[in-house]
């Protein structure tokens, strides 16, 4: 069993080391001093989406949506939720597809919402529409 996993700080992208023993005691970032796994679904840009897919050794849920759509818009406080629910296990974060369209284009993103679970630095599951809290929280727990 790992001693520590490694994050990517969602605000600052600084990698940080936390020991696993510590994972519900609310760690910070060594850099920004911005929680790590508070629970909360983080807003990425394209460099910080890349990273923590990457790097992160939890897993990370990540919701491809944009501003204008209805459906994305209705499911946000159901992912932040099921990201409550989760908060020591698995992180939360969201990209803006209409601000950052090559994301769109290099996984082939066909409709929003979309949720893509990454872990270890690869590609897990899809789960595509609009779902409330609790189909999101089994879908992760499903492929995990």
């Amino acid at each position: 069993m790992q001693d520590a996993v490694k994050l990517t700080c969602l605000s600052c992208g600084q990698t940080n080391r936390v020991p696993t023993a510590k994972r519900g005691a609310g760690p910070k970032c060594a850099k920004c001093s911005a929680a790590l796994l508070d629970g909360t679904v983080a807003e990425l840009g394209m460099p910080l989406h890349d990273k923590a897919v990457r790097t992160d050794e939890l897993p990370l849920i990540v919701d491809y949506w944009a501003p204008w759509c209805g459906p994305c818009k209705m499911m946000a406080p159901e992912f932040a939720k099921a990201s409550d629910t989760l908060r020591t296990n698995v992180r939360f974060a969201k990209i803006d597809t209409e601000q950052f369209p090559a994301v769109s284009q290099r996984l082939q993103i066909r409709g929003i919402p979309l949720l893509i679970l990454y872990a270890k630095g690869r590609e897990v599951a899809r789960l595509s529409g609009a779902r409330p809290a609790q189909d999101i929280a089994d879908f992760v727990r499903q492929h995990l």
